[in-house]
């Protein structure tokens, strides 16, 4: 009776061995009964489980509200989890997209497309629209490619001077990289070839030739400063403006003619490609000399550089209000002479607060990109000068 008594409590659930020195000074390894419930016990809600089994969070109606709240929880944690990823991908794609070359492609094309119907309010169609518009992509596309090959090659100076760009931070893999740059090249040679031309086809693809010249080793004109603004100033300035004030007028069946707003347009935003150019570098200048990538920055220092790009847009801003003075005929004075007044205004102010603040890496680049909003700013009246 009792060895029947000591073998039950050993084996209680959760029981590995029963120490019985007292009798006789031997543990006497116990092994765990499998309990099975009676048929009777297995009913409703417990059926599938033995009483070992059994959840915690079916043991009480307050455990199983608890249980369900925590999946709920989590399951709408995972919910949140997906959707974050695919905001944080959205962002790192866009930031690959360099937001401000971006616009700037975007925000010229409508000018130039907008004063060209402007000026043709009768022979505006439907059909131009969404021509137009996929001559638009076709451009957004051309500018994506040539960002993208940009960061794919300069990954590791990218790393030093703007480690926030996605294939430095790690927010996009070199491999995805090369997926979105080849999809962006495709898609605007095949709508070039469909949409365009051979004329505007040949000036594109010499775009994104010069885009890719610039980069690619073993080429790579970036590492030669005048090869290197050239290339840029040719595409930002002459070729978009020339490509789309040709594209504009042939769609709406007009044959291409110099105006004066756009010969000035034409001319004026060349020579801000040229001061983009220069200055692009003023805050990259510590991964430049790094990787012996020579620039106008590294050459000149960043103050001189940043005086001469400043003189240059502001020479740009006397010419654009002269010539304002001088061809009343051609242009607007009451639009064209103040606005062009603040905006040189505007950049002697930057130019006297970047000196202010010792030429940081951090205003450098506040001076780069308020450089870009003058740009956007000059396309913005370009239609209603």
């Amino acid at each position: 009776m009792a060895s029947s008594l000591l073998t039950m409590a050993a084996t209680a659930p959760g029981s590995q061995s029963f120490d019985t020195s007292s009798f006789g000074k031997r543990k006497i390894p116990i092994k765990p009964l499998n309990f099975r419930p009676s048929p009777l016990l297995s009913r409703g809600s417990f059926s599938l489980f033995t009483s070992s089994q059994t959840p915690p969070c079916y043991r009480s109606p307050r455990l199983r509200e608890v249980s369900s709240q925590a999946i709920a929880k989590e399951y709408g944690c995972g919910e949140e989890a997906k959707t974050q990823q695919i905001w944080d991908f959205g962002r790192a794609l866009w930031t690959f997209l360099r937001p401000h070359t971006f616009y700037g492609t975007l925000v010229a094309s409508c000018s130039l497309a907008a004063r060209v119907w402007i000026e043709n309010p009768n022979l505006m169609k439907w059909s131009i629209i969404t021509k137009a518009l996929c001559g638009l992509v076709e451009l957004l596309c051309g500018n994506s490619y040539i960002v993208g090959i940009n960061q794919i090659y300069d990954v590791d100076i990218d790393k030093v001077n703007k480690p926030y760009l996605p294939i430095a931070a790690g927010n996009i893999t070199k491999k995805e990289a090369w997926f979105l740059t080849t999809s962006f090249l495709m898609v605007g040679l095949s709508l070039a070839m469909l949409n365009s031309g051979p004329f505007l086809s040949s000036l594109y693809c010499f775009a994104l030739l010069l885009g890719t010249l610039y980069t690619v080793p073993p080429f790579r004109l970036k590492r030669f400063p005048i090869a290197a603004f050239i290339c840029i100033a040719l595409v930002r300035g002459f070729l978009v403006n020339f490509g789309v004030y040709y594209a504009s007028r042939s769609v709406l069946g007009l044959p291409f003619q110099w105006s004066s707003p756009v010969a000035f347009i034409t001319t004026f935003v060349t020579l801000f490609g040229l001061v983009i150019a220069l200055t692009k570098d003023l805050s990259d200048i510590e991964g430049d000399r790094k990787y012996k990538i020579t620039t106008f920055a590294t050459k000149l220092g960043v103050r001189r550089l940043a005086f001469l790009g400043s003189g240059i847009l502001l020479l740009n801003y006397v010419a654009a209000i002269l010539a304002a003075i001088f061809m009343p005929q051609a242009f607007k004075l009451s639009i064209l002479i103040p606005t062009h007044a603040i905006m040189a205004v505007s950049l002697i102010f930057q130019t006297r607060v970047l000196d202010q603040e010792k030429y940081t890496k951090e205003a450098a680049s506040n001076f780069y990109m308020f450089l870009w909003k003058l740009f956007y700013a000059e396309y913005l009246i370009f239609p209603f000068i």
